[in-house]
Order: structure tokens, then sequence, then C-alpha cells
């Protein structure tokens, strides 16, 4: 624990487990206060640890990224709760893939959705909100994937929804360089959370594997020669969060044990 983010605000959406959770705890130890954002009704198990651990330093509100009226009611509170919002880390996101010929619409639209339509929406939101509260050294850390660097035969929805949000990311930061403002992304390869073991599953099934051999197979890629853990996720969130980076804007961190080279 080194202060870096004492007296922040940090607002985390997609908070509820894996990368979200971890990067909120991550946060914490740095000294910030939280605001963890996720769909359920009550704070998921791992928000509620946290909220017993650092109970004056934790809010969580649920919301649905995709609807504009639960954005605008998100960030009200959110202010209410912790102040003005000096980082946003835009993390909810959702997963599906396909054939490119059996690929629906219903899928695309999902994806689409939650992905890229609820990432820019509650990044303009945010962005407007520190932009009217003036607060030094405000950022965003969108989240983006390996997938957004490429495209996959069984995961063009998303993977397109990933590219969508590297574009996005590249934007919002020069229109918000005159304030001082900063807009990064991180993209993540494969990491190690309940959310590979759905893609897992839906490996086997289109690639008609044996459950669980699509992960080690794709740990074995990187490489480093393993999956991520959201840990390491985490750390790059914090250092973008912090003063450090405070000369780094516009950016795609890969952190993906080298499976990107950029």
């Amino acid at each position: 624990m080194t202060n870096r983010l004492q007296g922040r605000h940090v607002l985390v959406t997609g908070a509820g487990g894996g990368i979200g959770l971890a990067i909120a705890e991550a946060c914490l130890l740095e000294g910030a206060r939280c605001t963890l954002v996720d769909r359920a009704p009550a704070p998921p198990d791992g928000v509620a640890v946290l909220q017993r651990v650092h109970p004056k330093q934790v809010v969580y509100l649920p919301a649905d990224v995709t609807d504009a009226h639960s954005v605008a009611h998100l960030l009200e509170a959110a202010q209410a709760a912790g102040g003005p919002v000096h980082t946003l880390v835009n993390n909810a996101a959702v997963f599906d893939m396909a054939p490119l010929l059996d690929s629906d619409e219903a899928s695309f639209d999902r994806l689409f959705a939650v992905n890229v339509k609820g990432l820019f929406f509650v990044m303009q939101r945010v962005l407007q909100h520190m932009v009217d509260h003036g607060a030094p050294g405000c950022s965003v850390i969108n989240m983006a994937s390996q997938a957004g660097r490429r495209g996959e035969a069984l995961v063009s929805h998303y993977c397109a929804t990933k590219a969508a949000v590297i574009s996005y990311t590249q934007s919002a930061a020069l229109a918000m360089a005159p304030h001082g403002i900063r807009v990064n992304a991180i993209s993540p390869g494969v990491v190690d959370t309940p959310m590979w073991d759905q893609v897992d599953a839906l490996f086997a099934r289109h690639e008609g594997l044996q459950p669980g051999e699509k992960k080690r197979l794709v740990g074995l890629e990187v490489p480093l020669g393993r999956m991520g853990v959201p840990a390491e996720i985490a750390d790059a969130a914090v250092f973008l969060a912090s003063d450090e980076a405070r000369y780094i804007t516009a950016q795609t961190l890969n952190v993906d044990g080298g499976n990107v080279m950029s």
C-alpha cells in the first residue's frame, strides 16, 4: 500500500467479480473511495466482503449500463455517497460466440448494447461530470481486450465491440485533453476469471473439445506460459489511475503475457 489513490473516488462498473472486483480491491488498498456497480439488486458476495473490510470506503449501487435513466441515477447516487468522481473504470461487459454464418441478431444487439452503447454513455456522462466539477487528476479507464486487436472466427461480435472500445478511447482522449482529463484502456489477454469458465464451455461446444481443454490450451499459448490473473489487470488499472500515468492518454495498454505486440 502506497496511498497512490488517497482521497480519490473511483467508480467501477461490472464490479461484482473477476477483474472488476480485483480492481476495486486494489484501489481500496491504495486509499481510494469506491462506488462499485453491477446488475444484482444486492451486493454480490465479493463486494459484500469489501464492504465489511472497508465500511467507510465502499458503496454498492445496482445499475443497468444500457439504460440511460439508470446511468443518470447511478452517477447522482455515486456523487452523493462519495463526492466527485476522479476515476471511472468502465468494466461492465458480456460475452457470446457463434460461427459467423450462425450468428444472430439477438446476440449482436446484446453485445453491442452492453459493451459499446453502455460503455460509451457511461463514459460520456462521467466525463461531463468531471468537466463540470474540475477535480484534479481525473481519468477514465475503459476495459478493452486482445479480442479488439484482431478478428476471431467464432467471436466476431465480441471482437468488434472491443475494437470499438479502443476507438472510443482514442476519440474521447483527444476530446478531453483540453480539460486535462486522461482516457486510456486496458487490453487484457486470457485471464483466469469465472467468465472464462463460461467461455471455455462455449468453445467446448463449438470446437468439440472436452471441458477445460480450451482454457488449458490458451494458457499454454501465451508467451509467458500461463493465463493472467485479475490482480495483474488491477495493477495496471491502479497505475493508469495514479499520477504516475499523468502523461499517458489515448493509449490501450496490453496486459496479456505477450499475446499481442504493439
